[in-house]
């Protein structure tokens, strides 16, 4: 393998100088600057992220770590990401937890000894005494759909409770009074902050029932197994609020096994927005922008990790709510 010694002496300069062009820094005038690289393509020459990351330069490397790569969400928001980031001149490394702690911590481990310039993670299992032990070893951190309004912790979170009072609004204006609700997993801020919202908006027009509620995961099963439970227990429902798009396309499937017509008999709506939400037909649903949140996020990113100003604080992002065939009987 080509080493830098080897370019400064086909270059014929020093190699301070092959140095100071690998990581712009310091003045080469641009015939030098020329040579260097017109050797290094010779050669080819490829600069060690580590070797410049224990020298003090950034690897130029960031890492994203999500719970569910199969969850479409996830997808959208990496690449919404990757594309920040390349823009930036950075290079990303997708981690997939499966909501497993450990994993996770096992991730910190490795990013952390490969000198990762910062991390984004989306986790429900993460504990802030690890968020704030990564920003001592001076490793920016993001996170996403998680926040901590008592600490120094840099995060982004959709208007969840907000949407979901949208949600539970809109099957009110299309005349549906028994609204029942698919929950995801209430140790997912998202997921409780959806919960409150229809239980606030429903209590406030004295229609709330506790056991118009089912839980289950943010996936199309658990949308499935709490539609049936749900059509168990209260079978005149004429209205679906879904915690999340999967979990209302597993809803659609439940109803139409249980032969009852959307929108016609019941009314659904989903959250987030993902594509899956225009199959046919087409799923109301609040949306979040998963485009905005990602760049935002490595725009927070990169801006730590230059240090630039920042304050490390919950920033929020609006919701917006589309309608579509799941709701409409026109």
């Amino acid at each position: 393998m080509p080493t830098i010694r080897d370019v400064s002496k086909l270059a014929n300069v020093s190699v301070a100088t092959v140095s100071r062009v690998i990581n712009q820094s310091g003045y080469v005038n641009k015939e030098t600057e020329e040579k260097v690289r017109q050797a290094m393509a010779v050669l080819q020459y490829v600069p060690s992220g580590m070797a410049r990351s224990l020298a003090g330069k950034n690897s130029a490397t960031i890492a994203l770590i999500v719970p569910d790569i199969l969850n479409p969400f996830f997808p959208e928001l990496a690449r919404a990401v990757e594309a920040e980031a390349q823009e930036r001149g950075y290079t990303v490394i997708l981690c997939n937890s499966d909501y497993n702690a450990e994993k996770e911590q096992n991730y910190f481990r490795v990013l952390a000894s490969r000198r990762i310039d910062g991390i984004i993670i989306a986790s429900n299992t993460i504990r802030p005494d690890q968020l704030l032990a990564l920003q001592k070893q001076e490793i920016p951190v993001v996170v996403i759909d998680n926040q901590y309004p008592d600490l120094p912790i840099l995060s982004l979170v959709s208007k969840n409770r907000e949407g979901a009072k949208l949600a539970v609004r809109h099957l009110l204006e299309q005349d549906c009074r028994k609204i029942a609700h698919l929950s995801g997993p209430i140790d997912v801020t998202a997921a409780r902050e959806r919960s409150l919202g229809y239980e606030e908006e429903m209590q406030e027009r004295g229609l709330f029932v506790p056991s118009l509620i089912a839980g289950g995961q943010f996936q199309i099963e658990g949308g499935y197994d709490a539609m049936l439970l749900l059509l168990e227990r209260h079978p005149d429902l004429d209205g679906v609020f879904a915690g999340n798009d999967l979990m209302a396309v597993g809803a659609l499937k439940a109803l139409y096994k249980a032969d009852r017509k959307v929108p016609q008999q019941v009314k659904l709506i989903g959250f987030d927005g993902i594509a899956l939400s225009t199959v046919v037909p087409e799923l109301t649903t609040v949306a979040q922008s998963i485009t905005d949140m990602g760049r935002q996020a490595t725009g927070y990113l990169m801006k730590m990790i230059q240090k630039e100003p920042v304050t490390r604080r919950t920033y929020e992002l609006d919701v917006h709510l589309l309608i579509r065939q799941t709701t409409l009987t026109e």
